[in-house]
């Protein structure tokens, strides 16, 4: 399944963590890239092209030597098809990245009757 690299516009780094089609599945590592200049993240988002039923879609955004940058989770609740409305929006906690620090987003949950498709993540930086 080929998937479409990241792109980079207007403080926006738009990450195509699955295709548009096939179910997601937890696990760590689903998308990794390395950052290409220092930032510091201002905001963090995500969709769904099909949404998760029966329980929210779940994502992690790491930096390697840091962890996790999220102390509450990307979240996109069943029947959504958007992180901006979920109940619980996501909080940045370590919001500063070094140039050419590896990133990686992991899918923690996928829904339970449906498991949700076509995700993509966007994080908005400030170049430092």
């Amino acid at each position: 399944m080929a998937r479409s690299p990241i792109s980079i516009s207007g403080g926006v780094i738009a990450v195509p963590v699955s295709d548009d089609t096939t179910a997601l599945t937890t696990g760590t590592g689903k998308y990794t890239f390395r950052m290409p200049f220092a930032a510091t993240i201002t905001a963090v988002r995500s969709e769904v092209i099909t949404a998760p039923t029966g329980a929210t879609a779940i994502v992690d955004i790491n930096v390697t030597g840091v962890g996790t940058i999220l102390s509450t989770k990307l979240s996109i609740d069943a029947g959504e098809k958007t992180s901006v409305t979920a109940a619980s929006p996501a909080v940045i906690s370590v919001a500063s990245v070094a140039d050419d620090a590896e990133v990686t987003l992991d899918i923690d949950q996928v829904g339970s009757t449906i498991a949700g498709a076509g995700l993509k993540v966007y994080i908005y930086v400030t170049p430092a």
